[in-house]
């Protein structure tokens, strides 16, 4: 059981963050450091918690985010990133840069405060999408792919991967007691973002188009949230998790995006069409 202990969450604020922080404030204290662009602790109830303090920072912004690390901290996740396809595709250049040298001055600010060695659990939060375009069926020791250079939707896999390298290099290299955590599809409540279930659910409330880019064959291993969750608490808790790469998904929430927006207009009795558009971009 996680007691007493000091959390610097960076990207603290979004979905994921916020589900945790639900399960240890009580019991702990925790930094949350975030640009706020995603906000899931806005209506979460947490913000005025004693435990909880929110910096707004950005990662790219070393000399901040050095000193927003305090030296009492025990538990380090990094969990701020740039994600969601539509972003990534927009602004491939501020994804390797948030995503790369984000996760570099993390790690450098630690080695530079003398707690690489100090802190019990340092854990990186990387992507399924590291397997490239067949990540179905995959294990931890399943080949990464680093796909063409020039398609913007590999920025994020390939950012997501040096950090994955760099994080196993501080452990190997300098004793850091890290693990990463790499998040199928996550969904539940209070997420915010480009999650289809997430985008889908809404549109069927109000009655709108489920907006499918191409033939909706994509497949995606859906994990919910308290179960995503679990999957951190067990990396936190148990020692044997140092210096491992875990896969967190759900193989029985596999379905294509074609069925997951016919189950969602059947299951709300929504009037919604589904409507199919062009994929201007690679997709997995």
């Amino acid at each position: 059981m996680l007691k007493g202990k000091t959390f610097f969450i960076t990207g603290g604020a979004g979905f994921i963050g916020t589900a945790l922080i639900r399960c240890i404030i009580e019991e702990n204290r925790v930094i949350v450091y975030d640009n706020l662009s995603r906000n899931s602790l806005v209506g979460s109830g947490l913000c005025t918690h004693p435990n909880l303090t929110i910096i707004q920072g950005d990662v790219l912004n070393y000399d901040h985010l050095k000193s927003s690390i305090p030296q009492s901290v025990d538990v380090v996740l990094h969990m701020a990133a740039i994600a969601g396809i539509d972003t990534v595709i927009k602004d491939p250049v501020k994804t390797l840069e948030v995503n790369a040298i984000g996760s570099y001055h993390l790690l450098k600010a630690l080695m530079e405060l003398g707690l690489v060695q100090r802190i019990q659990r340092f854990v990186y939060f990387s992507t399924s999408e590291v397997f490239g375009i067949e990540a179905f069926r995959v294990s931890e020791s399943s080949p990464t792919n680093l796909q063409p250079v020039g398609e913007a939707r590999w920025t994020y896999a390939v950012s997501k991967l040096m950090g994955e390298h760099l994080t196993h290099s501080y452990y190997k290299q300098f004793g850091l007691r890290a693990v990463t955590i790499r998040p199928f599809n996550v969904y539940g409540p209070g997420q915010v973002g480009e999650g289809a279930i997430h985008q889908f659910v809404i549109r069927a409330i109000r009655g709108e188009p489920l907006i499918i880019h191409g033939e909706g064959d994509q497949i995606r291993s859906w994990c919910y949230i308290d179960d995503m969750v679990d999957g951190i608490l067990l990396c936190l808790e148990k020692e044997s998790a140092i210096g491992q790469v875990f896969n967190v998904g759900n193989p029985r929430g596999t379905i294509t995006i074609l069925r997951l927006a016919e189950k969602i207009v059947q299951l709300s009795g929504s009037s919604s069409r589904i409507v199919h558009v062009p994929k201007p971009y690679v997709d997995v």
